[in-house]
């Protein structure tokens, strides 16, 4: 990744629908050089182009964190279990006391105690978990990286 392809993530950071034309208009390069520096980054998976939901604006007024502590040998095994979660909105292998992190997103209390009780539990592999319920997001972002 160079130097452009920096200043063309940080723009898209900044408005994630700016179109290639004024993104090549703020970089003075043309769209075709945009628009293939753009195909590269995606097919390379240095980028993925989303939207940020905020997930209690669509419904889901529940969000915790959830430390998972897990057999050694099971630890991809349970991160590929947990990734096909539709409520895991992030799953994280890490190091330090917990093996994983998922941030998970429900409806309610009710319908996350049941995620964990239904789902999460029946994970072969996880030794121990505990549940960091949120009580307010004070930041949604991800963080600038150019």
């Amino acid at each position: 990744m160079d130097e452009l392809d920096r200043k063309i993530v940080g723009i898209l950071q900044q408005d994630g629908r700016a179109s290639n034309a004024k993104i090549a208009r703020q970089l003075g390069v043309s769209e075709g050089t945009i628009r293939r520096r753009l195909k590269r980054l995606i097919e390379d998976e240095a980028i993925q182009v989303m939207a940020l939901p905020e997930p209690n604006k669509l419904g889901f007024n529940t969000e915790a964190i959830v430390g998972l502590q897990v057999d050694p040998s099971k630890i991809e095994n349970v991160a590929a279990e947990l990734s096909k979660a539709p409520e895991a909105l992030n799953v994280a292998v890490t190091t330090g006391a917990f093996d994983l992190f998922a941030w998970v997103a429900l409806p309610s209390p009710e319908d996350l105690q049941s995620f964990l009780l239904g789902k999460v539990g029946q994970i072969d592999g996880i030794r121990r978990s505990e549940t960091f319920v949120t009580m307010s997001v004070k930041k949604r972002a991800f963080t600038r990286l150019t």
